[in-house]
């Protein structure tokens, strides 16, 4: 398989990669059907290997045609299998007419619809692909409310039916995929909006096309992955010492809000800093008993800064900052300081409220905060997270880190990285103020915003993996910190 970069594609594009592949380089769209419907069944019988009995549910598009494949490679292993098709498959022309002749030209059997049909090992979604751009309604919507309801495995083919391939949005009614197997190019709606939520676990497949196909094609996004830490997080020299892994200083922590301060410095050392400094408010300044290894310094006011931006790599502002004169003022200093910051939670509200723009900056919004930002609503954040991210970069500089499922950093020109690692039980207080910290970290010791904020996307995501392993409902930021030393630290695994 191609594409080892991970590059995430819109659907026009992967269309144009399809056309391409028959045009350019020769390859018969019925055989990239039949490598698709191929890669879809062996994807199935890993998974599943005691399967019997598959049910299809076929389009009346190629989607479709792939699923006849399906059909006909499962008789051929001695599978059982059932077939409903949407519409009249005898209506069916071109690669996808042909599919379904030489499905029952071998003895296949295609039925009505019927929710009976769903009595199987393992359902296989093969009603709509890429092309769906309007709700979903009448009896394929009933197909796909059968198929989620039915407590059967599904396996989607190219993208789950009902599910925008290019926002991730769900077109009135989608299937909830446990596999998703997608052909040529990773499609966007896979790992953005709702898709990782109907996606399920996505498995690529190049269908062989030639990675020239690929030349001259930029994608719209990449998927993050471990080789981001390694280069962020390189191996450390036998004679460095705590000045060579940098300072984090982190300002926060205002009345009555000691936690997020501790759990973001505590992150960056986790991550790796060599010193870590918490600037709080003085009521808070026994914050650091716990952790010993942590500098606490009660600020009163901005002046109380002067030494610590002195000695500091990277500053990490707002968690657990509040908001008023003196937390206006805590940011005020760290953005005069010039040196590189991580922007969240109440530094973002400043932000705001004071609009600027600045290239050595990260900031990382969930939803909320980026509708703030953007003088727009959460939901319009949410329907189309690509274009938010980008709209955050453009409009303040620096590199936007959007939170959330599939979390999207965005670094000056493009394209996106996308985050697929992460779960549920993160969505919990005090998750984003590690995030802070472990981009603070790693940004303290690689002096590359981009890269840390990419590494670090991906080592709080996999360390909440981690920490999921004992259940997502009621785990904790602190379960995911205590996660963080193993994730930076990849070569010891």
């Amino acid at each position: 398989m191609h594409s080892p970069s991970g590059a995430v594609y819109s659907a026009s594009q992967v269309r144009d990669l399809d056309r391409r592949a028959i045009g350019e380089f020769g390859i018969e769209g019925y055989e990239l059907m039949c490598r698709a419907g191929a890669a879809t069944l062996d994807a199935l019988c890993a998974l599943w290997p005691a399967a019997e009995s598959i049910t299809v549910l076929c389009g009346p598009g190629n989607n479709g045609g792939d699923g006849y494949v399906v059909a006909r490679l499962a008789r051929a292993r001695g599978l059982g299998a059932n077939v409903a098709a949407l519409g009249d498959p005898r209506a069916l022309t071109g690669d996808a007419g042909r599919a379904y002749q030489d499905y029952t030209a071998e003895g296949g059997h295609c039925g009505r619809w019927s929710p009976a049909l769903l009595e199987a090992d393992v359902i296989v979604d093969a009603l709509f692909g890429t092309g769906l751009a309007r709700p979903v309604s009448d009896e394929a919507a009933a197909m796909i409310d059968g198929m989620n309801s039915s407590g059967r495995p599904i396996v989607a083919v190219d993208i789950p039916s009902g599910l925008h391939a290019d926002t991730g949005a769900v077109l009135g009614i989608a299937v909830h995929a446990e596999i998703t197997v997608t052909f040529i190019g990773r499609k966007q709606g896979l790992y953005v909006g709702e898709g990782l939520d109907h996606a399920g676990r996505v498995i690529f497949d190049d269908l062989g096309v030639p990675a020239a196909c690929l030349d001259g094609t930029i994608p719209v996004a990449r998927l993050i992955g471990e080789d981001a830490v390694l280069r962020a997080l390189p191996r450390r020299a036998r004679t460095s010492h705590k000045g060579s892994h940098g300072h984090v200083l982190v300002i926060g922590g205002g009345p009555g809000m000691p936690g997020a301060a501790r759990l973001a410095g505590e992150a960056a050392l986790r991550a790796g800093a060599g010193l870590v400094t918490l600037a709080v408010h003085p009521d808070n300044s026994a914050i650091a008993a716990a952790r010993p290894e942590l500098m606490c310094v009660g600020t009163l006011a901005a002046a109380d800064l002067a030494t610590l931006l002195g000695r500091a790599t990277v500053i990490a502002t707002g968690p657990g900052l509040g908001q008023g004169a003196w937390a206006d003022a805590l940011v005020d200093a760290a953005i005069d300081s010039g040196l590189p910051l991580v922007m969240d939670a109440d530094a973002l509200n400043w932000l705001a409220a004071h609009p600027r723009s600045c290239d050595h900056w990260v900031l990382t919004p969930h939803p909320g905060e980026a509708a703030r930002l953007l003088g727009i609503t959460p939901a319009a954040v949410q329907a189309d997270r690509l274009a938010s991210a980008r709209e955050l970069q453009r409009r303040y500089g620096g590199v936007a880190v959007l939170k959330g499922a599939g979390t999207i950093v965005y670094p000056p020109g493009g394209p996106a990285f996308v985050c697929d690692r992460g779960n549920p039980g993160m969505a919990a207080g005090g998750m984003g103020d590690v995030l802070t910290g472990v981009i603070a970290g790693i940004a303290a010791q690689c002096g590359d915003l981009v890269l840390a904020a990419q590494a670090g996307v991906f080592v709080h995501a996999q360390a909440g993996d981690l920490a999921s392993r004992a259940g997502e409902r009621g785990m904790l930021a602190s379960d995911v910190l205590r996660q963080v030393r193993a994730c930076v630290n990849p070569a010891c695994e």
